[in-house]
């Protein structure tokens, strides 16, 4: 046997030669001289002389050299480091148990879920110090270094999301807070791509022992609700099969139903109208996944705006624009004339001053107060009575202007404005301008006042080259849904993994109860309410509803990694146990000394 396979560094056991040097120190000793005192020899009887062996005499002499060599034998064989080989998994100190939260362990399997099949499984995995890392829409370690107490108490906490996890960075966070001697235990269906084949490459490279536990019950024949969008009061949602048998489903909303027929891996898109206030688009029959069976829709209570549009010189551009905005309700009005109750927003265009009444001024006053909207448009020579309801001091027309800045905001976002024919010169009075001529001329600008707003559209009606771009219509339908306070339905509706952004601390009513916060991440799918505001979030994602995941040994050639890695022999240093056989010796040795009255 190879002295390497019983010692870490043979070459320490050179030291041994350091035992010559005091043997022969023993041997060039001078023996002692016999002195005979006749006074003494009465005090000797004869069995003790009889019993006196020189041999025993000697080892007696020599035991003190003994216990020395044993000492410095002892501390030479600790340099060299002794070990003896045992497996792997002996030698582990710390785990670090990795738990997917996806979307996708939601599937109900055996009376439970994957993830509460894994929760029950890691809290048989806890060792002497032990971490846990949550795999969801971030990747979260809630707990560090903790005993067994501490871990069942933190699985009792964790809980499944409803969004996709990238289970890769979970792994990759578990391997950097793992300390030598430390195992990491994944709990996953791993039912997603193989993106976190790479993380567990690495932790291994790094010698850490890891274990893939893969829980994929259920979920062989879901059908989920994976995509929508929304044109004017209607919704489009996408339906797809991920079984391998055809199947029926009925999908309603509100009192609207369609029944499909899909094929195995069939899509099929069905547009529903989403009723007022908004609701819940249900799939029937459902499947062992529920969190896709359901399309949380969120609307207006009122989904029309009425817009009220005052005017002494009708443009026909701006009124079709307006026309084909199926959530706007569109009256045309000519002052001087009374303005009613009920407008959410009212829009000044081509106006006489001598035509416009007070009265239609206070009334957009009063339309704002209740939290609408007012665009005054401009032209050569507005009308002193709008008073601050113009956002820009006039000073005359100018032409043919470049575009200077666009800033990015919801009502230009995308919108390629033209240079004007004909505007208004002036300087900004009040409010934000998002888009400005190269000399600083605001040509839109907007300005929140109390609970309304109010919109500036610079570009003169008559010269206005934008209002035949096709565009015109996109940014008029913005304007309005802007000025009456309302959301499009695309805002008003998410995908589940995204946030809620909020200026100041805000209470939110989400799905898993109130939340007061600025950031409220949508983890769950639900309706999230702030006052009369609601957002629809639903989980819309094509991969976590491909909850059919492939067992882990049947895609190791493809992955080249294996479930459980084999174990291997390790080595257990003994140094220490050795060190103690010295210092026991060496104590031995001080007693030897002390008993022969040396000491």
């Amino acid at each position: 046997m190879a002295l390497s396979d019983v010692f870490l560094t043979p070459l320490g056991l050179v030291a041994l030669l350091t035992v010559v040097p005091v043997i022969l120190l023993y041997l060039v000793q001078p023996d002692p001289r016999r002195v005979e005192l006749p006074t003494l020899e009465f005090l000797l009887d004869d069995d003790q002389r009889d019993a006196t062996n020189p041999l025993l005499e000697r080892l007696k002499r020599n035991l003190l050299l003994l216990l020395q060599l044993l000492v410095l034998i002892a501390l030479v064989v600790s340099l060299a480091g002794p070990y003896v080989s045992v497996s792997q998994s002996q030698t582990v100190e710390e785990t670090v148990l990795v738990l997917d939260g996806s979307a996708s362990m939601g599937v109900e399997t055996d009376g439970g879920t994957r993830f509460a099949a894994a929760v029950a499984a890691a809290r048989e995995e806890s060792t002497g110090t032990n971490s846990v890392v949550v795999a969801g829409a971030d990747s979260r370690i809630v707990l560090r270094s903790g005993g067994d107490t501490e871990v069942q108490a933190t699985l009792d906490g964790v809980s499944v999301s409803d969004v996709s996890a990238d289970l890769g960075a979970s792994i990759s966070q578990a391997a950097s807070i793992a300390g030598e001697n430390a195992r990491i235990v994944v709990f996953s269906d791993f039912a997603d791509d193989d993106g976190w084949t790479d993380a567990v490459r690495s932790a291994r490279a790094r010698d850490l022992q890891v274990d893939l536990r893969q829980f994929d019950g259920g979920g062989d024949d879901n059908v989920g609700i994976v995509d929508r969008s929304f044109s004017g009061r209607n919704v489009t949602l996408s339906v797809k099969n991920f079984g391998d048998a055809e199947v029926t489903r009925s999908v309603s909303l509100g009192d609207r139903s369609r029944s499909l027929r899909l094929g195995p891996g069939d899509v099929e898109r069905v547009s529903l109208t989403v009723p007022a206030g908004g609701g819940q688009a249900r799939l029937t029959p459902g499947d062992t996944f529920p969190a896709d069976d359901v399309a949380y829709v969120a609307a207006p209570s009122d989904p029309t705006v009425d817009v009220l549009l005052l005017t002494n010189d009708r443009n026909r551009y701006l009124t079709t624009a307006l026309s084909v905005v199926e959530e706007v309700e569109l009256t045309v009005d000519n002052p001087p004339t009374t303005v009613g109750d009920g407008y959410d927003v009212i829009l000044y265009s081509n106006l006489r001053q001598e035509r416009l009444l007070r009265g239609n001024v206070e009334a957009g006053r009063d339309v704002i107060e209740s939290g609408g909207g007012v665009a005054v448009l401009a032209q050569p020579s507005p009308p002193d009575i709008y008073g601050d309801l113009l956002l820009v001091s006039p000073n005359g027309t100018g032409t043919n202007p470049s575009v200077g800045r666009v800033t990015t905001a919801e009502l230009t976002r995308g919108i390629d404005f033209p240079p004007p024919g004909t505007y208004l010169q002036g300087s900004l009075r009040a409010g934000t301008a998002l888009v400005q001529t190269a000399g600083g001329t605001p040509l839109v600008a907007t300005q929140p006042r109390g609970q309304g707003r109010v919109l500036y559209y610079g570009y003169v009606p008559n010269d206005d080259p934008f209002r035949f771009n096709y565009q015109y219509p996109v940014f008029w339908k913005r304007a309005v849904f802007y000025l009456a306070g309302r959301e499009s339905l695309s805002a008003l509706n998410r995908e589940a993994g995204g946030r809620l952004q909020f200026a100041n601390e805000t209470r939110v009513e989400t799905p898993n109860g109130p939340v007061t916060a600025r950031t409220v991440p949508l983890e769950a799918v639900g309706f999230y309410s702030v006052g009369e505001r609601r957002v629809g979030v639903s989980l819309y994602s094509d991969a976590e509803s491909d909850v059919d995941a492939v067992p882990l040994a049947e895609r190791e050639s493809e992955t080249g990694v294996t479930t459980r890695e084999e174990e291997r022999q390790v080595p257990r240093p003994l140094t220490w146990l050795v060190a103690l056989a010295a210092l026991l010796v060496a104590l031995g040795e001080v007693a030897y000394l002390r008993r022969r009255g040396d000491l």
